[in-house]
């Protein structure tokens, strides 16, 4: 039986039983879900099409209930098409498809919890995108997604993975280390690699809050998104080059949730703090 309960339980698993990262996963979902190899292959394969078709049926027109969201990702082409985006054009796809994301989710359009509804864009974006420049099969794609979905079961056991409980660091970068350990998979990272990736990931977003305008996940939740998928990016080609996180990725986990326990609760998902409060978050929504 495969059980783990920290990243450095999978390391251990991978080098005893010579199984890569995303196996290790797969074979404890296996194990938790008493299902068998294929329908847990399914299941994941499953999601990262949803991702694919709610990324494929972005509406540019679509606004959310508030009538603030939406139309952004539209500029975001747009501006990409010009070949004035600095960053590569890997990077300014992921940043277009993030905001695409989070804008569709908060137009009430089907997306993927990737952990969290509000940080549904960044993994999606750093995946997709990744697939359709480099041309990736889809068996490599949904690998890819068990290795992020092994973090964020970590993090999720250990930590926070919702707003509520630790702040935003616990959303976008709990989906930030997902994504970043997802990418140095796919570009062949090998399972120390793909933990050192998330640790840079997750360590640049720790102390985030969760301070949603207007409680709703628009403002500034949906541009957090793209900031989620460019930390994930570099923090994968960081650790791609084989730069190690001085801190381990289990303390960085442990860290997380020790600030999340430090944050004061204006500070978690309940709009009483941070930009919540500030004279344009209570111009914007009147």
């Amino acid at each position: 039986m495969i059980i783990y309960h920290k990243i450095s339980d999978i390391i251990n698993i991978c080098h005893e039983q010579n199984l890569k990262f995303w196996e290790v996963v797969i074979l404890g979902d296996m194990d938790e879900r008493m299902v068998m190899r294929s329908e847990s292959y399914e299941t994941m394969k499953e999601m990262y099409m949803a991702m694919k078709n709610a990324d494929e049926n972005y509406d540019k027109n679509l606004k959310s209930p508030s009538n603030k969201a939406g139309g952004d990702g539209e500029k975001m082409r747009i501006y990409n098409t010009t070949g004035k985006n600095l960053c590569s054009s890997f990077t300014g796809l992921v940043m277009e498809k993030a905001i695409k994301m989070g804008e569709s989710n908060a137009c009430m359009k089907r997306i993927v919890a990737a952990p969290t509804a509000g940080a549904c864009g960044v993994i999606p974006a750093v995946l997709l995108s990744y697939q359709e420049k480099f041309n990736e099969n889809i068996d490599r794609m949904v690998e890819s997604m068990f290795v992020a979905a092994g973090i964020g079961k970590v993090i999720a056991e250990n930590a926070y993975i919702a707003g509520a409980s630790g702040g935003c660091q616990a959303e976008i970068g709990t989906a930030s280390a997902m994504a970043s350990g997802a990418l140095a998979y796919l570009q062949g990272a090998d399972e120390e690699t793909i933990a050192n990736a998330m640790a840079f990931a997750l360590k640049n977003m720790l102390g985030l809050a969760c301070d949603p305008v207007g409680g709703l996940v628009e403002v500034p939740c949906i541009k957090r998104n793209v900031a989620g998928a460019v930390n994930a990016i570099s923090s994968a080609q960081i650790a791609m080059a084989g730069i190690k996180s001085a801190i381990t990725p289990d303390d960085v986990i442990d860290s997380m949730r020790r600030i999340g326990d430090s944050l004061p609760k204006c500070l978690k998902e309940t709009s009483e703090g941070g930009l919540a409060t500030s004279k344009s978050a209570q111009d914007y929504y009147s």
